[in-house]
């Protein structure tokens, strides 16, 4: 009778530690969102799906990019003389998201379009077109089986903020712990965050936290709740101060310079030698950023050779940045505030791609300062011939601006913002932290994701205490009998008369 209990005993336990670990760890369903955000910039459109669980993590969604697909043909304000096209041209990036994200879960998918500067220029020229090339987008957005929540053209400001908050975000510098992984956390890593350097073809921003941040300038503080905690940052976007808008104005700035009987040729000192270019007149000085330069000349074209000579070009350059003026404590360029710098900074879009064709984006140990410098004056000295013929298969448009583009970047960097030789390495050119494109965009999506209710995460059917008792009371059952078992059948045997 005594076995057969025992037995029964010991197989029950068995059968509820092994029921109740089954239960409790079985796979609990996933409850993934997802979103779309489409960065419509000055030169081209690019459209970046995005997932999340619906549960969250401090307030704040833990995102993360799973596609991103290049619109075909120019940015949306370049659609400004046929504006009805500016939508459809979205039409296959958003065929490319409907094939990503499940069917189920279209409806309840936002999307969000952020137009930045290339938009904001259109706006200022033609705010009728800039009007109407929205429209179309909106049009062809709502036509989408997603959720449409907006199109609209985003501030410098948010473009700056939120190229701060993703650089952040995938360097992990948000990620918050507790107990004592925190201590541990903080012996073993720096808590602070990095900077951010954005370059786009028409603005670039500048966004840090600065331990030296006054209220001199409140335009240039935003502040952020992110993970539990309290960020400002100061933050300015320099509008046609993108790569593309800075050479419209260097071009304007030479021919202001010219002589009183101007050429309709120029030598341009940050073309390689043996380049020739044409530039239509009209259309120049449409442009909001050089329109303020305008110079009646005697010649509707003006035909520019390249010289191939850096210092030249690095000093003609210099002449965008006016440092004669400064009502603050500090400024970077043109009376603009600018607090000390402080921490690492990332450089993304333009800034990455530009270094990156020049081989100047090494981690984790950047080029010195004067590498840099030598690398981009020894490229801009080479004939246009040659460096056709190497890199053949880059479209000319950009090819020929590289020069350019290299001295650009490292006057911004040095004479706008004044890194130096001690804290250029500072700098990290960024294109990809993980799987996820540096830029706004993340950024963006993380901070909407703070609109977007947050669902009861799947829960186990016991608590973990509830869980452990069990467990605890099934393993003491079990060693309980097996124990009075061994004692029965190894115990003397006046023992086991007694027990009879």
């Amino acid at each position: 009778t005594i076995l057969l209990i025992l037995g029964f005993l010991s197989t029950l336990a068995v059968i509820a530690l092994i029921a109740v670990a089954v239960t409790q760890n079985k796979p609990l369903p996933k409850n993934i969102k997802y979103g779309i955000v489409l960065d419509a910039g000055s030169s081209h459109t690019n459209l970046y799906v995005y997932e999340w669980p619906a549960e969250k993590e401090n307030d704040t969604g833990v995102v993360k990019q799973v596609e991103v697909c290049k619109v075909e043909g120019p940015g949306i304000s370049g659609y400004s003389h046929a504006t009805e096209e500016a939508g459809p041209s979205l039409a296959q990036c958003l065929q490319q998201a409907k094939e990503v994200i499940p069917s189920a879960q279209h409806k309840e998918t936002p999307v969000y379009l952020g137009a930045t500067a290339g938009m904001r220029l259109l706006r200022l020229q033609n705010k009728s077109a800039a009007d109407k090339v929205l429209s179309s987008v909106e049009n062809t957005l709502r036509l989408a089986p997603f959720n449409f929540q907006g199109a609209r053209i985003i501030t410098g400001q948010e473009e700056g903020a939120y190229g701060w908050i993703t650089i952040n975000y995938l360097l992990g510098n948000f990620k918050q712990v507790s107990g004592w992984k925190k201590l541990l956390h903080s012996l073993t890593s720096s808590s602070e965050t990095s900077g951010a350097l954005d370059l786009g073809g028409a603005s670039t921003q500048i966004t840090f936290v600065s331990k030296d941040l006054s209220l001199e300038s409140p335009d240039n503080q935003l502040y952020f709740r992110l993970y539990g905690k309290d960020y400002q940052v100061y933050t300015h976007s320099f509008l046609c101060y993108g790569k593309d808008q800075a050479l419209q104005q260097k071009l304007a700035r030479d021919l202001q310079a010219s002589t009183s009987t101007p050429s309709s040729s120029l030598l341009d000192p940050c073309f390689h030698q043996g380049y020739q270019r044409t530039i239509n007149i009209s259309d120049f000085f449409k442009n909001p950023c050089t329109s303020d330069k305008k110079k009646e000349l005697p010649f509707s074209q003006l035909y520019i050779e390249g010289e191939g000579n850096y210092q030249k070009c690095r000093e003609n350059i210099q002449t965008l940045f006016n440092k004669t003026n400064c009502p603050y404590s500090s400024c970077s360029f043109n009376g603009i505030y600018l607090p000390p710098l402080q921490g690492d900074f990332g450089a993304f879009s333009a800034f990455y791609f530009v270094m990156n064709f020049l081989n100047l984006t090494s981690e984790p140990n950047p080029f010195a300062l004067n590498k840099v410098t030598s690398t981009i004056e020894s490229f801009c000295a080479r004939p246009w011939q040659e460096v056709k013929t190497a890199y053949h298969h880059i479209k000319e448009k950009y090819l020929s601006e590289y020069c350019f583009s290299g001295a650009y970047i490292l006057s911004l960097l040095e004479n706008g913002y004044e890194f130096t030789e001690n804290n250029w390495q500072m700098i990290h050119f960024l294109g990809k932290i993980g799987s996820s494109d540096a830029g706004w965009t993340l950024g963006y999506m993380l901070n909407l994701t703070n609109m977007i209710r947050a669902e009861e995460p799947p829960e186990p059917p016991l608590s973990h205490g509830s869980y452990m008792g069990l467990m605890v009371l099934c393993s003491l059952v079990l060693v309980s009998v097996l124990l009075f078992a061994w004692l029965l059948f190894h115990k003397p045997k006046c023992l086991q008369k007694g027990i009879v």
